[in-house]
């Protein structure tokens, strides 16, 4: 790979680290604004069942959410250190050693495969 190109790979991946990261904080406020307003409200409990049950799907699919992004930012952090510690091996497939292609790394920076390779890992995945 070109010197340009990984240049180009190193900015995406700076720029979704930043995103996922900022994404996260975001959750964190939030989760530290629902935990205030229920201290602050004389129950913190829902009277209706109903309520109950909305605030706790809230919850869920906030941290589901939390973790989705989390596990993103993983994966960006495990591009960064492959691509700062062995940069001449950055954008080879893991599996079948070949060069991934520069435009399947653009539109997803952090992939450790080659298409082939991760169409065959999700066929033996799903079998």
């Amino acid at each position: 790979m070109e010197r340009s190109q990984i240049e180009h790979i190193e900015q995406r991946l700076l720029r979704e680290r930043t995103r996922a990261l900022r994404s996260l904080g975001r959750f964190q406020e939030q989760s530290k604004l629902s935990r205030d307003s229920a201290d602050s409200d004389l129950s913190s409990y829902s009277f209706h069942m109903a309520d109950q049950g909305t605030d706790a799907m809230e919850r869920e699919k906030a941290f589901l959410f939390a973790s989705k992004e989390g596990r993103y930012l993983y994966r960006i952090e495990d591009a960064l250190r492959r691509l700062y510690n062995e940069p001449e091996k950055f954008g080879v497939c893991h599996s079948c050693q070949r060069e991934i292609p520069f435009e399947r790394l653009d539109a997803l920076p952090h992939a450790r495969y080659c298409l082939d390779c991760k169409l065959r890992e999700e066929e033996e995945a799903a079998a």
